[in-house]
């Protein structure tokens, strides 16, 4: 299993790239939302630095987690790149903003 917060943080590295692959493309995508939806298992640590912790759970291991210990949860995003300063912008997905594109 993996943390949630990885998942996000594999999330935004792909999010990266797709916005840095084909830059010269005439057709490109605003991204104005994204929606994760998983099932993810709550543990808890203990000591002195205890924490909650999600873990993402596999659809193959669903089942040894199917009692009250898993939670489907649905997380909105939404991506704003930031840049030299600048206030955040939408996501473009392949390329930077022409005249008129919304």
């Amino acid at each position: 299993m993996i943390e949630l917060s990885d998942m996000i943080s594999e999330l935004r590295s792909q999010l990266t790239t797709s916005l840095a692959d084909n830059a010269d493309e005439a057709v490109r995508f605003e991204v104005d939302s994204v929606e994760i939806e998983a099932t993810v298992a709550v543990s808890r640590e203990g000591g002195a630095d205890a924490k909650v912790r999600l873990w993402v759970v596999d659809a193959g291991t669903n089942g040894k987690y199917a009692h009250a210990q898993t939670q489907r949860i649905t997380v909105s995003l939404a991506p704003k790149v930031v840049a030299d300063g600048r206030p955040p912008q939408p996501a473009l997905i392949a390329g930077e903003q022409v005249d008129g594109e919304r």
